[in-house]
């Protein structure tokens, strides 16, 4: 009876342990690119009938810049994290296109608010020199996105026009940024 006590008490102490273990403080790779193969696929291609209402904006890179380092600093991870903080916002409103997979739209605002929710610790980073410039040039950015919403209405080809922006944020982030993403089996 005594060693079996013993067992259980050892195999308790044990799964406490794993569990009470931080957990890094990093976005999801996986979950960056399931985002964004999510929005490509829920709409496909950028249609034609909205090429009159198409809007050229001007994207941030500088916001995600790496300064020749390997991986991105604090402060460009939490551009990242800004980022997806944002497109939840923009997101989080009733007016969404009705011709778009509708699945899908539900499982991508899931994961989008998923990863801000699980990484606000990202924003407590000590490194915040250059923050303030990158997030300056993802407020105006994300400013012009939601204003272009706004401005027509969030109208279909508005939401087609966010999407081709946001699909380009996406993949900007994970060509050139995913060192800084956290990928649980990377091939």
């Amino acid at each position: 009876m005594a060693i079996q006590t013993i067992t259980w008490m050892s195999a308790f102490l044990c799964l406490v342990q794993v569990f009470s273990m931080p957990m890094p403080c990093q976005l999801q790779g996986q979950l960056v690119r399931t985002t964004h193969n999510l929005l490509r696929d829920m709409g496909g291609h950028f249609p034609l009938e909205c090429l009159q209402e198409n809007v050229v904006m001007s994207f941030p890179a500088t916001a995600f810049a790496t300064s020749g380092a390997p991986q991105l600093s604090s402060s460009g991870a939490k551009a990242i994290y800004e980022t997806l903080k944002n497109i939840d916002t923009l997101f989080g409103t009733d007016e969404m296109p009705t011709m778009w997979d509708q699945q899908k739209l539900e499982y991508f605002q899931n994961i989008i608010y998923r990863q801000t929710e699980e990484s606000k610790c990202m924003m407590s980073s000590v490194d915040t020199s250059d923050y303030p410039i990158r997030a300056e040039g993802l407020k105006t950015y994300f400013g012009n996105i939601a204003a272009v919403l706004t401005e027509k209405n969030f109208s279909y080809c508005a939401w087609e026009v966010v999407r081709k922006e946001l699909l380009y944020t996406l993949e900007f982030i994970l060509k050139h940024n995913s060192d800084s993403l956290l990928w649980s089996n990377r091939t």
